[in-house]
C-alpha cells in the first residue's frame, strides 16, 4: 500500500527542517505543537488561578487593592519552565511566549475570578529595553492568551518612564525603591472605567507589577486584576 504524498512531505521537511521539542528537543511533535506530551505532562502548574487567597493575592495583600491574582506555572531553577522562560527572554524565541500565554489561556477560560477582565495589558517595558531586546515578551503572552481567551490588548496606555536593570538580586525594599514612579499613565482614556488584566512573564516580590499596578488605578474608574506565566518558588 503507497504512502499518501503528504508522508513524504512531512518526512522530506523534518529532515531537513526538524520540528523540535522547545523542551527537551524530542523530534517527534507534530507541526502545531510547542513542546511534546511528556514535557506537557510535567509543567508545574501551580492551579492558583482558580483558587482566592493564593500565594500571588497574598503579595499584594494590603498594598495594592487587586481584584484577582495568579500564575500558571512555579518556576524552579533549572526546570522546564526557567528554560521556556530563558528561551522567550534572551533567545528570541517569540513562540516560547505564545505558547505560555495559551497555557494561561486555558486556564483563564477554566475559572470564573477573571470574568469580569475587559483589557489586557503588558506589563510596559521601557523603550531601550524593548529595543534591545526587540520586543516585550510580556506581549507575547498576551497574544497567545488572546488566541485562547480572546480579550482585547491595551499596550498604549501605561508607558515605563524609568530604565531599570534586571532585578533577579535584592529585597522587596531595594526592588521597590528602584521601580517608584517608574510607570505613568500617559494615555488615561483607554483604561478609564476598564477591568485590566495586568500581565507578565515572573513573578518573585511583584515590586514593578506594584508600581505598574498602581499607575493603572491612578485613572479613574478603573479595576485590577494580575496574572504571571510563572512564580519564582
Amino acid at each position: 500500500m503507497s504512502m499518501p504524498i503528504q508522508y513524504y512531505i512531512s518526512a522530506f521537511q523534518q529532515l531537513f527542517f526538524p520540528h523540535i521539542c522547545c523542551g527537551c528537543g524530542a523530534d517527534y511533535l507534530k507541526d502545531n505543537q510547542f513542546i511534546c506530551a511528556s514535557c506537557m505532562q510535567v509543567l508545574p502548574e501551580t492551579h492558583f488561578l482558580d483558587k482566592s487567597g493564593n500565594p500571588i493575592d497574598k503579595i499584594f495583600e494590603g498594598r495594592l487593592p487587586v481584584i484577582a491574582a495568579g500564575a500558571g506555572f512555579y518556576f524552579y531553577k533549572s526546570g522546564l519552565v526557567q528554560h521556556l522562560i530563558a528561551q522567550l527572554k534572551y533567545h528570541q524565541n517569540k513562540e516560547a511566549g505564545r505558547f505560555l500565554g495559551r497555557c494561561l489561556g486555558r486556564q483563564l477560560k477554566a475559572t470564573n475570578r477573571f470574568n469580569g477582565v475587559d483589557l489586557l495589558m503588558p506589563l510596559p517595558l521601557h523603550p531601550k529595553k524593548e529595543f534591545q531586546r526587540g520586543y516585550n515578551q510580556a506581549a507575547l503572552i498576551c497574544e497567545g492568551i488572546k488566541e485562547v481567551w480572546p480579550k482585547p490588548i491595551c499596550t498604549k496606555a501605561v508607558s515605563r518612564l524609568v530604565y531599570t536593570q534586571t532585578q533577579t538580586q535584592g529585597n522587596r525594599i531595594s526592588r521597590w525603591k528602584n521601580m517608584e514612579n517608574a510607570f505613568w499613565p500617559v494615555d488615561p482614556a483607554f483604561i478609564k472605567n476598564k477591568h485590566i488584566l495586568l500581565i507578565d512573564d515572573v513573578i518573585t516580590t511583584g515590586a514593578s507589577l506594584e508600581a505598574c499596578g498602581n499607575a493603572i488605578l491612578s485613572v479613574a474608574g478603573t479595576k485590577l486584576s494580575i496574572v504571571t506565566a510563572a512564580y519564582t518558588v
